[in-house]
This record gives C-alpha cells, structure tokens and sequence, in this order.
C-alpha cells in the first residue's frame, strides 16, 4: 500500500492539482504535439523525461518504445538503438528499474554501483544463484568475457549449469552477467532479439568508466536537482524515488537547504480527491510550466510512462487509480492484461486493453472503460478513434479493432 503523504503543517502557498499536472505534463513532454523523431531528437526526450523504462512484455510493444513514441512523430526503434550501440550516447542500467539513461551521467552511477555491490553480498537469493560459488562463478564468467568479448547468457552452454530457463531460475553464469552488470564491471553493449549482450564496461564506455565520481555531496545535489527540474512539484518521497539515487533522509535535507537558499518553495498541492493539502516543493517558476493542454487531443500512455509510474501520485494529481495487472492472475483482474490509460487533455479519463495479432497485424482493443463522470459521446469516441489510429501506426499494425463494437480501421501500416 502507498504510503499517504504528510499533510503540510506550515504556512505555503496552495496549488491546484489542475495546476500541479499541468506542471508536471509540460515538464514530462506531454503538453505539447509529439515532435519529429530523430537519434539526436530520442537522446533530447530521455534527457528530458530523466529515464525510459526499459520493460519485456511485448503484447502490444515494449514499454520503451511506447513511452517514445507518444512523444515523437515518426519514432523508430532504430532511432534508439542508434543512441545505444554507436553513439553511446545513451546506456542501460537502472533507476527504480531497468531504464534508458543519459550516459553523460554514468558517473553518478558509480554511487549505485558501490550500493549493489554491498547489498548483493549480503542478499540470499544471488549467493543461491551462484550455488555457493560466487567467487569462482563470478571470476570464471568474468574471464570468457574479457578473453572472447560480448557474450550472452546462452553463449554458456548446458554443461556449464545445472539450472533450469525459467525468469527468476538464472543459471550461476546468467546470475554472474547480471551482478557484474549491476556493479559497473560490465555493461550492456547491444541487445540481440532482446537478449543482453554484455561486455566490459570499458570496452563499452571507455570515457565515462574512467571518469572520477563525484563526491557524495555533489552526488546527492545532482540527483534532487535532477528530479525536481523534470517533475516541478514534488514531496520530499517523490524527489528520492525518482531516480532512487538518494535516500529519503538526505532528500529531505537537500531540500531544506535549497528552500533556504531560495532554489525551492514550500507549496500546498490541493488533491484532485477529497484530503487535506499535501506538503511538496516547488521550482520557483513552477508557473511559467502551467499551459494550455489541447483539450481535444487524447493519447495512449504506456503504464511505465514516468506521468503515471508513480501510482499515488497519479491519484492524488489525476484522480486515476491505476493498477497493473499483468502480474494478477486473470480471474481477479479488473480490466486485463495489459491495461493502458487515456490521457485527454490534462485529464486521465479512461482506460483500455490492447493485444497486437502479429498475425494479422490487428491491434486487439478491448474496452474503453471511461471514467466516472466521462460521457461517451461522439466527439470523444472520435477522439479515441484517432488515438487508436496513431497507437496502431506506430507498433507497424495495420489496422485495429475495438472489441464488442462495430468499430474498425485501417491503420497505414510503419515503415520500418
């Protein structure tokens, strides 16, 4: 369960949940129409969004693909692979989860990877991936990479392991690439059909892995400045989680010298359901960030898309509960598998279930499930039809079909 933030017990100026979001969908690239795509124009979104999460469930498309999607016209997963694998200009690890990161910023994870490399000594599930060896897993796995190059876990046969294939059923190599990727010993240099191919890191990031990191001070500033200047407004739990760099004690100190030396404001954000206002702080030109959302347009958010990642947050701005099922087992489901939000305007109005018959090269839809409140009248049924249009257009699907309802379309299928 979320934890509920604690109510503001001082005096602060008081802002709407209408504006906070508002706020926050400019700074998240949502306010405005999806710009033309490009490799250097992927690289500009994932600095300004923070992060994109890196996600494998693919009955629609991978979380990444659609986060950038929605903020880009004629996005191509080349586009980012390009940031990837030539230009490094972009690299793979993790935030509050695998995600795209900007690799100027690599030797801030220097801090991640000391904490890693402490925590998962002490953790029982690596030391019983390893089978009691770790030492020597670690030393030989490391040993094939720096001697032949990239590898993937399959590239360690059978007769190297006893274990089985399952997600979490790692065999002690497969454990091995993931541990020393997590510490920075190795990194990801390419993906094959989704499968990590891991080589040295100063193979892979020669510049940055010789890099110095930075002091923990510098460190800890970066990381909250980071956060508040793509979120806008925030509490103290929102700033720590966002890139899950700082712990929520030293957020909170950081951002009690920063409202000292004027680099913040105590606000009062109003709830978009009944409760006391909530506690955050604010940039002090939150303000210029409140503009006009085309009321008329609607978009299909991804559900790791950074606006609605954070579930309470989502709630208490939008009025949205949110919940992903694809972990749920399908009786106790309350929408499907693979549920994405409708984003109309600054409003979270709906919701649907999407499937691609590759196939066929059918976009399955089921729903919408609108909001309390939210008339399904023509204009909006519109307004989905041509989300659902840009939605198919961008996965490569040819068409899409609204489950339960006569509605069809044919959708000019991607080039590729």
């Amino acid at each position: 369960m979320a934890r509920v933030p604690t109510p503001l017990v001082v005096s602060a100026a008081v802002i709407s949940a209408r504006e906070a979001r508002h706020v926050l969908l400019a700074l998240q690239g949502l306010s405005d129409p999806p710009r033309a795509s490009s490799a250097a124009a992927v690289a500009r979104v994932v600095e300004r969004l923070g992060y994109v999460q890196i996600d494998s469930i693919n009955v629609v498309e991978r979380a990444h693909h659609l986060i950038l999607a929605t903020r880009l016209e004629g996005y191509r997963a080349s586009h980012l692979t390009h940031n990837l694998e030539r230009s490094r200009s972009l690299f793979e690890h993790w935030t509050h989860d695998a995600c795209v990161i900007p690799s100027r910023w690599y030797p801030h994870w220097k801090h991640r990877f000391g904490r890693y490399a402490m925590n998962d000594a002490r953790k029982q599930w690596w030391q019983d991936r390893f089978n009691g060896a770790a030492e020597q897993v670690l030393a030989r796995t490391l040993a094939r990479v720096k001697r032949e190059g990239p590898l993937k876990a399959r590239d360690f046969d059978a007769a190297d392991h006893d274990r089985g294939q399952g997600w979490w059923e790692w065999h002690p190599e497969k454990a091995a690439l993931e541990h020393l990727w997590r510490v920075g010993v190795l990194a990801i240099a390419r993906r094959e059909r989704f499968e990590k191919v891991y080589d040295l890191a100063e193979r892979v990031h020669p510049e940055h892995h010789t890099a110095d990191a930075p002091d923990a001070e510098s460190h800890d500033d970066w990381a909250c400045r980071t956060a508040i200047e793509r979120i806008g407004i925030a509490t103290e739990r929102e700033l720590s989680a966002f890139l899950n760099a700082v712990d929520l004690q030293r957020t909170k100190r950081w951002c009690a010298k920063a409202v000292e030396r004027g680099e913040l404001v105590r606000v009062a954000v109003e709830s978009e359901r009944a409760g006391s206002p909530v506690s955050c702080v604010a940039l002090p030109e939150w303000r210029k960030h409140v503009r006009t959302v085309d009321p008329e347009r609607m978009m299909v958010l991804c559900p790791f898309d950074p606006v609605i990642r954070d579930r309470a947050r989502a709630e208490r701005l939008f009025g949205f509960e949110y919940r992903f099922e694809a972990f749920v087992p399908a009786a106790k489901r309350n929408y499907g598998y693979y549920v994405l939000p409708l984003l109309e305007g600054d409003r979270l109005v709906g919701r649907v279930d999407p499937k691609f018959d590759r196939a066929a090269g059918t976009l399955l839809v089921r729903g919408p499930w609108w909001e309390r409140g939210i008339k399904a009248d023509t204009p909006r049924k519109r307004r989905l039809e041509r989300a659902l249009d840009r939605l198919a257009r961008n996965i490569g699907a040819e068409r899409w079909s609204l489950t339960g309802t006569t509605a069809h379309r044919s959708a000019k299928k991607r080039a590729d």
